[in-house]
């Protein structure tokens, strides 16, 4: 019987578990380098406090290279770019449009815009009015150092010029006019008497001017200017001897006196009576009024065919007018 001996045993290697999985039954494992480091292991009393960290790279990993146009910072794309360019370009000038036209809206007049504009009333479009310069040293017809209330101003430019868009009468331009062509204005049986009224007043002047507008209403001014107050006074009530029932004139049978409507804004010393051909008329209609200012009396006739008759809203605006450039 051969004697066998038991191989020496390493007791310190095999207290010391083995870094990396647990070891599974079969021969020892070969020496080598140093198992890179895995789960703990199951057994021992080390495997209890064991750390798992991630494997250490050998070497840091190798990063392209950066071209040398390259931006240092990440941003956006140069087509996004351009179009956000674009896009503040257009905001800026439709701001710029808006605020161009805003300007321009609010500097207009309200009638000059379009889709704003007020509705007309029928009013026509006089021009400016100014009084004419007085000679040197002349009072005002209604200051207190003139009594007489006499006009000193040329009388001629005293008569309300005629609106936008009339044609003016060749006969009545705004010059003098003699005593028959005023009273050419009245019924063929009151001419005789009243021309021979005014040849034995203080009659000084007459200035007349006349024009037709594109609808067909005609307007006559009439200015007659007196020595005085006194006389242009006995003058127009001899003319509106019965209030209700005046003086007719050419193609109007009977006017009425218009009580529906006053002078309300005319000047402090002046006075205005309007009357209207009484319906029914003929061919047309025939308005007029009488405005005495001072030693002036005018006569201001307005007349339309048609069955709408002569308007009243163009007709009360010229006497208003007229009234006060008398006044």
């Amino acid at each position: 019987m051969t004697e066998q001996t038991a191989e020496p045993v390493d007791e310190a290697a095999a207290l010391v578990p083995e870094p990396g999985p647990a070891p599974t039954p079969g021969p020892a494992p070969t020496p080598g380098p140093a198992p890179t480091p895995g789960p703990a292991p199951t057994q021992g009393p080390a495997s209890a406090t064991a750390t798992l960290l991630p494997p250490v790279p050998q070497e840091p990993p190798q990063l392209p290279p950066v071209p040398a146009h390259a931006p240092t910072t990440p941003g956006p794309p140069r087509r996004v770019l351009r179009a956000a360019l674009r896009w503040t370009a257009a905001v800026l000038v439709l701001g710029g449009l808006g605020a161009g036209t805003a300007a321009g809206i609010t500097s207009m007049e309200r009638t000059d815009v379009p889709g704003l504009g007020t509705r007309g009333d029928g009013r026509w479009d006089y021009p400016e009015l100014s009084l004419p310069a007085l000679p040197a040293d002349a009072p005002r017809p209604f200051s207190d150092s003139n009594a007489a209330e006499v006009h000193h101003a040329d009388l001629r430019r005293l008569l309300l010029p005629a609106p936008a868009g009339a044609t003016v009468d060749k006969e009545l331009d705004g010059g003098w006019v003699d005593v028959a062509r005023y009273a050419a204005e009245y019924g063929k049986d009151e001419r005789a008497a009243l021309t021979q009224r005014l040849e034995d007043s203080a009659l000084r002047h007459i200035a007349a001017r006349g024009w037709t507008m594109p609808d067909g209403t005609s307007s006559r001014i009439y200015l007659l200017r007196f020595n005085s107050v006194a006389y242009s006074t006995a003058f127009r009530d001899e003319l509106m001897e019965d209030v209700s029932r005046p003086l007719p004139l050419a193609g109007a049978a009977e006017s009425s006196l218009d009580e529906d409507w006053n002078v309300v804004d005319g000047p402090e010393f002046t006075t205005a009576q309007s009357f209207a051909e009484s319906v029914p008329y003929g061919a047309a209609q025939v308005r007029h009024a009488y405005v005495l200012a001072g030693d002036t009396v005018a006569l201001v006739v307005q007349a339309r065919k048609g069955a709408g008759g002569s308007e009243a809203v163009p007709f009360h605006q010229t006497v208003v007018l007229q009234n006060q450039l008398l006044g």
